[in-house]
């Protein structure tokens, strides 16, 4: 794998918005105090033009999207990408990108989720560059900040971090009035092992993200997963996986589209993170479309993960060797950075 350089206080962090943009006067100020606690870090941070503009969903037009993306890859002084937000139009912007320049580019740490899995999925299937499948720029306003923000930065120093289940989790996705509050935390974790054993234990090398994003790129130029699977195979694969939007009918083609795709071969397990919002189709809940789907890999199955849309999330490493521990409804994640 081809791993960023570690990230040291005084090192300039770029910010920018390959997808949707912040308008919003209050998510502006959260962005404003999140870049001035990375400062107050002892971090220096850049971000690029149209980071606070939006029309259609979209920051700038995808070749401007893909040119200050760019700009951040080209630019020495810049050890960390943190996106501004994910959105739905970043595949637009790949067309745009030069991926042969990107091949001889020295990696840097790159941070986000939703449809940031077009650059963090992509980076680590096409070019072995691990990402950071994490919260985006904004949720550094929050104080005191949440361990899994602390738990990213770290990564992105070189550490290799244990991170544990979460004892809650926000129920609803809505910003406080205050920028400067955490989470509100009021329902309980609880993993579930759905298939496998009562303990599972998984060790493998990471892929994943959002599959109302993944399922956009199976079968296109940009699809490299089997190859990459053939790569590492002596590590054997951990898919980790999360949906924003979905009904259960949509999960499951999506899964089988997965499974007719190649993806879960040499696969040592998978781990859902919690959906935000999701419809129940033919009385199915995701749990049940998710266990239906993959009960004939016969490989363990976690669900209900601290990983995603749902918050708190875990800072999980797209292209690491993870080891994942659930039981009692628990869990355990330890980050390998080799």
């Amino acid at each position: 794998m081809n791993y960023p350089e570690s990230l040291k206080k005084g090192d300039l962090i770029g910010i920018c918005a390959p997808s949707a943009g912040i308008v919003k006067p209050e998510k502006i100020e959260k962005l404003e105090i999140a870049i001035k606690a990375l400062e107050e870090m002892g971090y220096r941070v850049i971000e690029t033009k149209s980071v606070r503009c939006e029309e259609n969903g979209r920051s700038a037009s995808a070749k401007v999207r893909a040119e200050e993306f760019m700009s951040l890859l080209l630019n020495e002084e810049v050890k960390m990408i943190i996106f501004a937000t994910g959105g739905d139009f970043l595949c637009e912007m790949l067309d745009y990108l030069d991926f042969d320049l990107i091949k001889t580019l020295k990696p840097k740490w790159m941070q986000g989720y939703s449809d940031i899995t077009g650059i963090s999925y992509l980076f680590n299937s096409i070019f072995d560059i691990p990402t950071l499948y994490a919260q985006t720029i904004k949720d550094y306003a929050m104080l005191p900040l949440h361990q899994s923000l602390i738990d990213a930065l770290k990564i992105a120093s070189g550490e290799e971090v244990v991170q544990y289940s979460f004892d809650k989790y926000e129920k609803e996705w809505a910003d406080s009035e205050n920028p400067r509050d955490g989470y509100n935390a009021t329902e309980p974790v609880e993993w579930k092992n759905i298939l496998g054993p009562e303990k599972i234990e998984m060790q493998g090398r990471t892929i994943g993200g959002c599959l109302d994003c993944i399922k956009s790129y199976i079968g296109t130029k940009y699809d490299k997963v089997t190859e990459y699977i053939k790569r590492h195979s002596e590590d054997g694969i951990i898919w980790f996986l999360e949906a924003f939007e979905m009904n259960t009918a949509e999960l499951q083609r999506t899964l089988w589209q997965m499974k007719s795709a190649g993806y879960f071969e040499n696969c040592n397990g998978i781990i859902f993170g919690r959906p935000l919002f999701i419809r129940e189709d033919y009385e199915t809940s995701f749990n049940d479309a998710v266990k239906k789907s993959l009960e004939e890999l016969n490989i363990p199955v976690i669900c209900d993960a601290d990983i995603g849309h749902v918050s708190p999330q875990m800072s999980i490493v797209n292209g690491a060797v993870l080891k994942i521990t659930s039981e009692n409804g628990k869990g355990r994640v330890d980050t390998y950075l080799r």
